[in-house]
């Protein structure tokens, strides 16, 4: 795959055969999708766990699809506490990405100081292709790209179970 073709999460998930790992690592994104139900949140809004349908979204089909192909997903995130507001709204719609059949952690940025982790954000597939995501400084998505190089994966997997070991279940973990 060249560097400058970037597949899309959907394309990454679904060529997925064994596992797909997302290490998050900011404290506030600007996605875009997630402004108005970010702003919903801080208004009071809370999604309701019996109304699948409301909460329901693309991105957790897909993942329920991966998923039921045998596919692990897990995802952890390092986060600065206290938690910023974002963190929180995160965290309170955790329980959709799990029940759509994700594996979540979080890890306390305190408790990672000592770990080797690359810069930016990244989705892992299969230990063969790293996507990395670039966020400018207000957490806008900027270009992301995408390696095949034996010694970025090995970074990226390494640094990913380095931080899941170490991590808080997303049930466990209290914001």
């Amino acid at each position: 795959m060249k560097q400058n073709v970037v597949p899309s999460f959907a394309e990454l998930l679904t060529t997925a055969e064994r596992s797909a790992v997302h290490l998050e690592m900011r404290d506030v994104y600007a996605v875009e999708q997630e402004g108005q139900e970010f702003d919903a949140w801080k208004a009071g809004h809370r999604l309701n766990v019996e109304d699948r349908a409301s909460w329901w979204r693309p991105w957790l089909d897909l993942v329920q699809q991966t998923v039921h192909r045998g596919v692990v997903v897990r995802r952890a995130r390092i986060v600065s506490e206290p938690v910023t507001d974002y963190i929180r709204y995160e965290h309170s719609c955790t329980f959709t990405n799990v029940a759509a059949g994700e594996l979540v952690r979080w890890l306390p940025r305190r408790q990672a100081f000592d770990l080797a982790v690359p810069t930016a954000d990244f989705w892992l597939i299969d230990d063969r292709l790293v996507r990395f995501n670039h966020f400018s400084g207000e957490g806008v998505d900027t270009e992301p790209q995408v390696t095949e190089d034996p010694d970025v994966i090995k970074l990226c997997s390494t640094a990913f179970e380095s931080v899941w070991d170490r991590a808080v279940p997303h049930e466990q973990y209290k914001v």
